[in-house]
């Protein structure tokens, strides 16, 4: 069994079909995690999974980018999201239906965001609601799924802080969070196992060596695997819609690269995703 540890059926690519590409990858024994951008994801995703006994589970977050409007394009249309203050009381009530196993994605993104005049701002607002959504993980026990873009530096500083603050009684064995689309180098890596995170690789692996060193050095309980589809599409779909049945070209790029069995790759990030989010 795979567990695509990281996917957004929630979004418009999949409105009209998300049963049958749920079903192709249950076929398969791939089970799936579907993360949140926004309140109205993370209800959405709720919706889609409690139609499912099992294999399908959620994250439910409030993703950085979120916090101002977003442009999302569908069916060559152009759809406004607006931006969402963050409601601890709203996400709280969410996080306690029994398919809910993280609160995520969350995170730092600082992407582009030079554009505005307001940076500063900006990224303040990005850092009081992702410590908000920290200490809510923690107050439900739940592990968070974290994302960070062009933001490392305040990504560690704070995740450092908040460890000390509020989970250093955590076991050094237990880890209680994941980077996911994990894109840094070998140190950064460290970095981030070091505060008891683990990290995730998408498709980005199939078609870029850039990874390939972190790959042969990451030890096999320190990584997971994840399509984070619709994007990332690993090889040779890439140019297509992701989907989470594909999570196993991820894995099979990984044991390439690190020279052991795709049943190894598939035992191991089983194990980890099973242990991180107690399914």
């Amino acid at each position: 069994m795979y567990i695509d540890t990281h996917s957004h059926l929630n979004f418009n690519a999949y409105r009209d079909d998300v049963d049958e590409v749920i079903k192709r990858a249950l076929d398969e024994d791939v089970q799936m995690i579907i993360a949140s951008a926004n309140y109205k994801s993370s209800k959405k995703a709720l919706e889609i999974a409690n139609k499912y006994q099992r294999g399908v589970n959620v994250a439910v977050g409030l993703h950085p980018t979120n916090l101002e409007d977003v442009i999302e394009k569908y069916d060559g249309k152009e759809l406004t999201v607006s931006a969402e203050e963050f409601n601890v009381d709203i996400y709280q009530q969410l996080a306690k239906f029994k398919k809910v196993v993280a609160i995520g994605e969350i995170g730092l993104d600082y992407f582009r965001r030079d554009l505005h005049k307001n940076m500063q701002v900006i990224k303040e607002q990005q850092k009081k609601v992702l410590l908000a959504q920290l200490k809510l993980a923690v107050a439900l026990d739940l592990p968070v799924i974290l994302h960070c873009r062009d933001a490392h530096d305040d990504m560690l500083a704070l995740l450092t802080k908040f460890k000390a603050d509020y989970i250093e009684q955590l076991p050094k064995d237990r880890s209680w969070g994941v980077m996911h689309c994990f894109s840094g180098d070998e140190d950064l890596a460290w970095k981030y196992f070091s505060l008891g995170l683990i990290i995730s690789f998408t498709g980005l692996i199939t078609f870029s060596k850039q990874w390939d060193d972190l790959i042969r050095k990451v030890p096999n309980d320190k990584f997971m695997i994840e399509t984070d589809c619709p994007f990332m599409t690993p090889e040779p779909y890439r140019g297509k819609r992701n989907e989470p049945v594909l999570v196993k070209y991820v894995a099979k790029r990984v044991a390439e690269i690190k020279g052991i069995t795709m049943e190894l790759v598939e035992e191991c990030t089983t194990e980890n995703a099973k242990r991180l989010f107690r399914i």
